[in-house]
């Protein structure tokens, strides 16, 4: 395999990179970071704490799913099948097996890893529609292994799922203590992905996505690249799986259905593909329409949808690229 070192010098396919200080951000990126933290710690003194969870395992699960498609150029349409399954897996570990939630967790994450390994395997042997259809088809193959498998509960899914002790001090059964939980999980998540994509590894990511010939070209092995950004974003959808399953106590089917792998590209697009703040505003947005606008009933899918046209037609980047753009810098 090529040394990786030669894109990260110059950027992807010799252009060159922008600078950057510590940890990757530049100094835009590091103010809407600091803004962000900001929000998060003073977030659930202004509102509710678990509306505020629900936007940050979503939001983690929106930048998963960038992970893949904004850096690699890959259309997952099946990443519910590690969501849900990290939700189960995370779910059926601290109710049946006690265990406690970091491992419950981080066992989640395992398990979206081990469904990603061999369906990415599959998938990237294909691109376009066919990558897309094979993903959906899969992730349809776990959502009928859910509904029969015993330990998943069914239709019923895995109710009454314990949130435990942290590290056997923290009561996570407080809304409070449970927010700062979450958060760390996401600030963690959100700091890793920063960090894989502006790696070696990351810029090579992205040369694959703009020229793959040309990668292959200079002896990047493009499939191996592709496999381990798609086994990477499969774990940690299914620790954003995992940790919502233990916020509202429940995993059921609705989280590997398919509509939830509708939901994230939904969320990414409005938000900014190909940045790494995008999809958490997206996430923002989304979560926030679905619980306010909750009283609408079945006409917030139909407001959804008006929305999503209005970023295809006006914001072609997305919000928080469109904004990126006229300010001209990468966020």
């Amino acid at each position: 395999m090529a040394d990786g070192t030669a894109i990260a010098a110059s950027g992807p396919l010799g252009t060159r990179r922008e600078e950057a200080g510590f940890f990757g951000f530049s100094r835009p990126q590091a103010i809407a970071f600091l803004v962000m933290v900001g929000l998060i710690a003073v977030g659930p003194f202004l509102l509710y704490p678990v509306y505020l969870m629900k936007v940050l395992c979503f939001a983690l699960f929106a930048l998963a799913f960038n992970l893949l498609i904004g850096y690699v150029g890959l259309l997952s349409f099946g990443h519910a099948a590690y969501f849900g399954m990290g939700g189960y897996v995370t779910g059926y570990a601290a109710k049946a097996w006690g265990l406690p939630p970091e491992i419950s967790i981080l066992l989640g994450g395992l398990a979206g890893a081990a469904f990603g390994l061999p369906f990415g395997w599959l998938a990237i042997r294909r691109s376009g529609i066919y990558f897309a259809m094979i993903t959906l088809a899969l992730a349809q193959m776990v959502y009928f292994f859910c509904l029969q498998a015993p330990f998943t509960g069914g239709e019923d899914g895995i109710q009454g799922i314990p949130r435990g002790t942290l590290f056997g001090l923290f009561d996570l059964r407080s809304d409070m203590t449970m927010y700062w939980l979450v958060a760390g999980v996401f600030l963690a998540g959100f700091l890793l992905i920063h960090r894989i994509v502006h790696s070696p590894f990351g810029q090579v990511m992205k040369a694959i996505r703009d020229n793959e010939p040309r990668a292959i070209s200079l002896g990047y092995r493009a499939d191996d690249y592709k496999l381990m950004a798609f086994v990477l974003s499969a774990a940690l959808a299914g620790i954003a799986g995992g940790t919502k399953a233990l916020v509202f106590n429940i995993a059921t089917l609705t989280d590997v259905h398919w509509s939830m792998s509708g939901e994230v590209v939904l969320m990414s697009l409005v938000g900014g593909l190909g940045t790494v703040f995008g999809p958490v505003v997206g996430a923002a947005v989304i979560i926030t329409m679905q619980n306010y606008l909750a009283e609408f009933g079945a006409w917030v899918l139909v407001i959804q949808g008006v929305i999503f046209i209005a970023c295809v037609l006006a914001f072609r980047r997305g919000i928080l690229g469109e904004f990126a753009h006229l300010l001209k810098v990468k966020l």
